[in-house]
């Protein structure tokens, strides 16, 4: 693997992530379709309506959300997250998402330090995030890099489901 840099997403880089994300949605059997759509009973539609490029750009630039991506050689989306600032002192991690054939790198745990930094330095004091009860995989991932859980709530979801989460919280920066 080549160099890895990860920086907020300009709005070339929005466009380029809606694309690689449209594109993976497209094949059933991809990763980010099974994680997206299959695993949590999601219609299509509502996925399909998350990703295109002016929906994302939309709120890239509206302040609502900041997007950061991990790249290979300045070009290659190896994954992304995205953060919403909620006030002056709490941001929610909306999503991290390392590509499929990129995980188990240490990718994400450096995509996660490097937007707690950011976050950081706009004096943000706590950081939460929302994983689904039965996603192992992303429960272990944060309590590993420091994330407690703080509640458990089932929420009926737009398309009529119920999703039971759990809540992490991080203190970072100095109180």
């Amino acid at each position: 693997m080549e160099k890895i840099t990860i920086n907020k997403a300009s709005q070339n880089g929005v466009r380029s992530l809606s694309r690689k994300l449209t594109e993976s949605l497209k094949d059933k059997n991809s990763q980010i379709y099974q994680d997206n759509v299959t695993k949590f009973s999601i219609p299509e539609k509502y996925v399909k309506q998350a990703f295109p490029g002016k929906t994302m750009l939309e709120t890239a630039t509206s302040g609502k959300s900041e997007f950061y991506l991990a790249l290979e050689n300045r070009c290659k989306i190896l994954g992304f997250a995205q953060v919403a600032q909620k006030n002056e002192s709490l941001a929610e991690l909306d999503r991290i998402v390392i590509f499929p054939e990129n995980t188990r790198k240490g990718i994400g745990t450096q995509l996660l330090s490097k937007v707690l930094a950011e976050q950081e330095g706009k004096r943000i004091r706590t950081i939460i995030v929302n994983a689904g009860k039965e996603e192992n995989h992303a429960r272990r991932f944060y309590e590993k890099n420091g994330f407690k859980p703080t509640i458990e709530t089932t929420i009926e979801t737009p398309w009529g489901n119920k999703l039971a989460l759990v809540t992490y919280q991080l203190e970072i920066g100095s109180q």
